[in-house]
Formats: structure tokens, sequence, C-alpha cells
């Protein structure tokens, strides 16, 4: 067992033919590899049991909620040292590290095994999902789903994302506060859908109440906004009777498939369409094409992801959807402004924001590590483990383009052609 840092470097270099970016510290104290930078620790043997039963992602991310495996430094540079070692090595290098038939990889997994101990694996941390019942987006599936996210505790959520309670991307000017970038996108969308005094609104996964809010108290909009968290919508409806809006807001705990009191003169769609799953997408464009009234305009504001050579190999993340967002689901921008185009939609305008989530999510980081403590004791040391690494893992995705975001201003243009539009593009972007 002596010297487990170097046997395991060199296990992992054989198999991926390239030396690891990073420096590596194992639970017997030795180390290994560059110096000079933020150390991956591997704290308990117990890693390499998860490894040896789940190789890949989701036996990294059982370790990591489990707290065997940590990062002693700047966490996001051991990610994008690391995301980008696999990434610039190709898929073969990822897909080596899942297959047993390749030779070096049986060869390391005996050696591993040995590190690790002739043990069974313990048990995946209780914040894995456990018992999804029903047909991959049901209701009832996705009900479990959305619950598994949301329900975690408003209190939690107030410490990571701050006063304005609003969990998608900000839109950013230079030397802005979050609060001021999410407030300033909220009204970005109130304006791409030109909102105005007697609208009827309908928000899709409306949250915690942000942008009904804004809608009703800056722009005299009545909305109707649905969400499938009982806990979101009861921290909702109690902003709102602060607000004195609840004349102007209804919040319901309803699916989209089951709003039936349309026509709507606008919807907006903010960070649910990846829940609502690629067999699902056309449904839900056809939905909000038909609640809209002649005219209508939806904002759908979605995060995508880049284009597989072989879209039938796309593989949703397994810490992702094991640990955040159980069967979530990720598009090319491509695809869902195709799907909004066949269900009827004039697509008018598509700002793709990506480099605004980067820098919100680095921000959420920040207001996580900083009420670490009481974050911990809202939910569970895993939970808050869980929230570091998938946000500051996404923060390096979206600065290395493998996945963005993008809002689609769509029109239900009527018979007649009249979008009801401004004849100068982007013309929302000037004050209002």
């Amino acid at each position: 067992m002596a010297d487990a840092a170097s046997r395991l470097t060199a296990l992992a270099e054989d198999v991926l033919g390239a030396s690891i970016p990073v420096r590596l510290r194992a639970w017997d104290g030795s180390e290994a590899g560059p110096a000079g930078g933020p150390v991956l620790v591997v704290r308990d043997r117990r890693a390499l049991r998860r490894l040896l039963w789940k190789p890949g992602e989701l036996g990294l991310a059982r370790a990591w909620v489990a707290g065997e495996i940590d990062v002693e430094g700047d966490l996001y540079e051991v990610l994008d040292k690391l995301a980008g070692f696999i990434w610039e090595r190709g898929e073969e290098s990822r897909s080596a590290l899942e297959t047993v038939r390749d030779p070096k990889v049986r060869a390391a997994a005996k050696a591993l095994l040995r590190l690790a101990g002739p043990l069974p694996p313990p048990k995946p941390p209780v914040e894995e999902i456990r018992g999804r019942s029903g047909a991959r987006h049901s209701r009832r599936r996705d009900k479990q789903a959305i619950s598994h996210h949301y329900d975690v505790g408003n209190d939690f959520y107030e410490l990571v994302l701050g006063p304005s309670m609003v969990y998608s991307c900000a839109y950013w000017t230079e030397g802005g506060t979050l609060e001021d970038a999410q407030r300033d996108k909220l009204d970005l969308i109130a304006r791409k859908l030109r909102l105005k005094e007697g609208d009827r609104l309908l928000d899709v996964g409306c949250g915690w109440g942000s942008m009904a809010i804004h809608a009703a108290k800056e722009y005299g909009a009545r909305v109707v906004g649905i969400t499938l968290s009982r806990e979101q919508a009861a921290f909702a409806r109690k902003r709102i009777a602060e607000e004195g809006l609840t004349d102007r807001i209804e919040i319901r705990v309803q699916d989209y498939r089951d709003v039936v009191d349309g026509p709507f003169d606008a919807i907006s769609s903010i960070g649910m369409a990846e829940h609502v799953g690629a067999v699902q997408y056309r449904e839900y464009a056809d939905i909000l094409y038909r609640l809209l009234k002649p005219g209508g305009r939806l904002l759908n504001h979605q995060i995508a992801r880049r284009p597989e050579a072989d879209e039938d190999a796309y593989q949703v993340d397994a810490f992702i959807d094991a640990y955040v967002f159980p069967d979530g689901e990720l598009s090319p921008m491509g695809s869902t402004l195709t799907t909004l185009e066949e269900a009827g939609f004039e697509v008018r305008d598509v700002e793709s924001i990506r480099e605004h989530y980067a820098l919100t999510l680095r921000r959420w980081v920040d207001n996580l590590e900083r009420e670490w403590d009481r974050a911990v004791r809202a939910t569970s040391p895993g939970r808050a483990r869980i929230w570091r690494l998938y946000m500051a893992a996404s923060a390096v995705s979206f600065e290395r383009n493998r996945i963005g975001v993008n809002q689609f201003l769509a029109v239900k243009t009527p018979a007649g052609g009249g979008s009801g539009l401004p004849l100068r593009p982007r013309a929302w972007t000037e004050s209002a």
C-alpha cells in the first residue's frame, strides 16, 4: 500500500496514455504529479471501490459526494485542467475508461482492486435519486424529478441564489452585482415579450416567483405561474402577498400539459425546457403554441449542448442525472429552433448568452462557499458538495463552449402575417 499516489497516477497514465495534469495525494499521505498547483485528494480508498463497481463519472461522483475525493486549492483550476485533458483527447479516451474489453483497462482494474481491497462498494450517498417510477417524462415521474432538485429547502436556495431568487442565467454588465444582473435579465425578457398593462402572461416553470413579480409590478401584467415544486409555490405566494400583488398573480402547482385556460398574450419559459426531454419537446412546443393568442409571443430561455457526430449515441451526464437534474436533457440549439418552427412558431430572434452563465455560476459558487456552514445545516454535507461541484463544473463547461444558453423569441404569427414586433431588430436593448 506504500506510495499509493504514485501507483494510482501510473495506472491512470497507462490507461490514458498521457501524464495527469494535476497533483494527486492519496489516503496514505503520498503525493505524485506536477507540483505548485491545486491538489486532487483521495481521502479514502473506498473511492477506488466505487470506481471499480461504477467506472467513470458515476463512481467519481459518488466518491465526491461522500467526501472521499476532494480538492485542495482552486476547484476551477482542477476542473479546467481535467476537463481539457479529457475533452482534448477526444471520445476514445473517455470511453476507454468505461469498457472492460480494453486490455489496459482490465489490467488497471486488477491493480486498482489490489489498492482498493476486496470489499464490496459502499452504498451510494443518500442524495442520489432512488426509485424513479413511471415512464420517462410522464407527469408522475417529472414531478418526482422536480421535487428531487427543487424541494431541498428554500433556505438553501436563498443562500446560493441571493435576494433575487432567480435560478437561471443572469444578464451582466461590467461591474454589476448578481442582483442587478438578474433584474436586468428579467427586464430583458419582459421587453422582448413587449409586455404592457393588462397583458396575460404564462410563466412556465415559475420558480420562486421572480419573473411573475417583475412582470406584474413593472409592466402591469396579469400572470399565471406554474411549477411542480410545492416548496417553490409556497415561497412564491408568500413573496407575492408581501408585494401586494395577489390580485395580479396566480401561482399553481401544475404540469404545463394540464394548462387549459388560454389564450395568453405572452409566455415565458426560463430554464424549464431542459426538464421537458427530447421525446416530449414537440408536444411541449405544440402546447405553448396552442395556449397563445394569435400574435402572442414566447420567450424560451434554454441551455443547449453542442451537437454530437452521432446524435443517437448521445448520453445524459451520469452525475447530473443521478444527483442534480434527474431525467434532464439538453438539446442542440438547432434542434430547439427547428422544433419551435415545426410547432408553428415564427422564430424572430435567437440570442446566445453563454458567457453570462459562467459568470452567474461563479457568483452562486461564491455564495455557497461563503455560507458553507449554513448551507450544510440547511440540507446536508453531501447536498452542499453536489451543488458546489455541479455549479463549478458547469461554469467551466460554459467557458469552454461545451454548453451554451440561448433566448429564443418566437411569435404565433396570425394569418395576415403581422408579427407585432418592431421593425428594428433588437429594439428591446434600448431603454424602455
